[in-house]
């Protein structure tokens, strides 16, 4: 049934008759073909065991025995691999698997390890996360993980429906398909697919693609395959068409290289006015984007703009060294329990003398004793762009003379060497400042 659809297909209107069901894309949308998906398969498999990169979770998955621990290898791996990229997460990896190679060593460490080993690779509520589900599966699951994309879903936190299929077809070779960022590009490429790829219709319909596609006798290796194809060949800007392994099978080529072939109704028009898959009339094929054309997404909302004052703290340590004031945040919201300078919001275009007043205000109470603001050194600006949110630290230094007694009833905070900051679970926008 197309996706949103009633199950029963007795949906009524208003008026009490029954509701047309939306009309199912025209089959060149869609891969109908048998002959076509087994070669397509054929293709792609015979292409990524040539041109696979060689990554630690791939290894594991590979050669780890035991079903517990294989799944939990690949499941960190997706977790880490959401919105970052691979040369980055090799080494967050490694090191996450030598200090927990087993679910049961993680359910037992605490979130501030966690935050510390994750300090670097952004979104920390996903190792959070990470860490309570396999509390869960040791706890509540007798250290056993589910073993289909359904009951991964349904049983654990923090995992969706990508997740759930990723660590399915990869660790245990159940036939089910994935769809990330990476197949949603090449998906929309080789179907045309030029309606808004973020929609949730559209997704829908890519799932289908996917379920339909993947190779049941290799689904894990195909759904990697698939993945690395969008990472390494089909990219986003610059496509190696002339590298891949499939283009005989993909449409949005086929038009770059033969255009429109005049006696045949156009790929884009489909013959059908209001095709749910092709591009919208407002924005019709561009030649010079080729098959870059595809996929189409809604316009971004712009980040929000925010300014934050933050003061480097700075007192001389019992062995001369000096050391520096870091406080924890709140358990819930942005960079949820991490570490950082004492800092306060600010609202836009503020005075830089009230801003100075309300950063000294603020640090009074961290510190238990007044602080001038003029005593206050500006050091400069420090901007980093989280996903939604364009932020600009203004940072301030304070060297306090004196020891400083912090107040236990206040949120966590402590001293630190430079040494000790480094090492803490601080996040990379206060390694910045």
């Amino acid at each position: 049934r197309p996706p949103g659809a009633a199950q029963s297909g007795s949906r009524l209107s208003p008026a009490g008759a029954p509701a047309a069901a939306p009309a199912p894309p025209p089959a060149r949308h869609l891969f109908s073909d048998p002959a076509e998906v087994e070669a397509l398969r054929e293709n792609l498999l015979a292409w990524y065991d040539r041109c696979k990169r060689d990554l630690p979770w791939r290894a594991l998955a590979v050669t780890e025995p035991d079903a517990d621990r294989r799944g939990y290898a690949v499941w960190v791996s997706e977790i880490m691999l959401q919105q970052t990229q691979v040369a980055t997460v090799i080494d967050y990896y490694k090191r996450w698997m030598q200090k927990w190679p087993t679910l049961q060593a993680l359910a037992q460490a605490s979130l501030e390890e966690v935050n510390e080993l994750w300090a670097g690779l952004g979104y920390y509520s996903r190792g959070k996360r990470l860490q309570e589900a396999a509390r869960k599966v040791v706890l509540e699951l007798a250290g056993r993980m589910p073993r289909t994309a359904e009951d991964l879903q349904k049983l654990l936190p923090g995992v969706g429906r990508y997740t759930a299929g990723a660590i399915a077809s990869i660790s245990y070779g159940q036939a089910t398909g994935v769809v990330d960022g990476n197949v949603i590009r090449v998906l929309c490429r080789l179907r045309c697919i030029g309606a808004d790829s973020s929609s949730p219709a559209v997704i829908d319909w890519l799932w289908d693609m996917a379920n339909v596609l993947v190779d049941s006798s290799r689904p894990g290796d195909f759904n990697q395959a698939l993945m690395e194809l969008g990472a390494t060949v089909c990219v986003p800007k610059a496509p190696l068409c002339g590298e891949c392994p499939v283009k005989q099978h993909c449409q949005a080529w086929r038009r770059k290289l033969f255009g429109r072939p005049p006696p045949v109704p156009d790929v884009e028009d489909c013959g059908v006015g209001d095709c749910p898959l092709c591009l919208p009339a407002t924005e019709p094929w561009d030649s010079s984007l080729g098959v870059t054309n595809f996929p189409r997404k809604a316009a971004k909302k712009p980040p929000r703009a925010m300014r934050t004052a933050t003061c480097v703290l700075e007192r001389r340590g019992c062995h001369g060294a000096p050391e520096y004031l870091i406080v924890q945040r709140p358990s819930l919201g942005l960079l949820a329990g991490l570490w950082e300078f004492p800092s306060i919001p600010l609202t836009q275009d503020l005075q830089e003398k009230k801003e100075r007043e309300e950063l000294a205000d603020h640090l009074q109470t961290w510190i238990g004793q007044p602080v001038a603001a003029k005593g206050l050194q500006l050091i400069g600006e420090v901007i980093h762009i989280f996903s939604h949110i364009h932020q600009t630290y203004v940072v301030y230094s304070l060297h306090l003379d004196g020891d400083v007694t912090l107040d236990p009833a206040l949120s966590p905070s402590r001293w630190v060497t430079e040494d000790e900051f480094h090492a803490s679970a601080v996040s990379t926008a206060m390694k910045k400042v």
